[in-house]
């Protein structure tokens, strides 16, 4: 009885293991081909052999595009840091610009540097307040408001 058992589990494992009617396709990491043009320029060309490659050679995506706007003189993100000359109310808060509908922000106090950094993550829908110092933070969302981006 424990033999039939043992030579009926080893029949549905070798079952399990066959391969399915359904054709495989292959998986292809090569980089898309464009029907002229050059590729995009997010991609660096890389180092050649046996040689290290500086930044602006193996950057890619958007390290890339900062890079090589620090290369030209141009800042591409602005990194100031937030006013911190008063402190936001509820009535007239610090406005936080951004392109997304969330933004993580960081509060060092008014003065600058008074307490020390606490990060906040801030949304359109909510205003945020400093649990320190008290300042109120509101997101000025400063992109297409009818953008269509694909959901799941």
């Amino acid at each position: 009885m424990l033999s039939a058992a043992i030579r009926s589990a080893s029949i549905a494992a070798r079952r399990s293991l066959r391969t399915s009617p359904v054709a495989l396709r292959a998986l292809s990491t090569t980089s898309v081909r464009l029907s002229g043009g050059e590729g995009p320029h997010i991609i660096g060309p890389g180092a050649k052999a046996g040689e290290v490659p500086s930044d602006d050679i193996q950057a890619t995506g958007l390290e890339r595009v900062q890079v090589l706007g620090e290369k030209e003189g141009v800042e591409v993100f602005d990194l100031k840091p937030l006013d911190s000359s008063r402190i936001g109310t509820l009535a007239d808060p610090v406005k936080v610009p951004s392109f997304e509908h969330t933004r993580i922000i960081g509060c060092t106090g008014s003065p600058a540097e008074s307490h020390e950094l606490l990060w906040m993550n801030l949304t359109n829908q909510k205003n945020r307040r400093c649990p320190e110092c008290g300042s109120v933070y509101a997101l000025d969302y400063q992109g297409e408001e009818n953008l269509a981006l694909h959901s799941h």
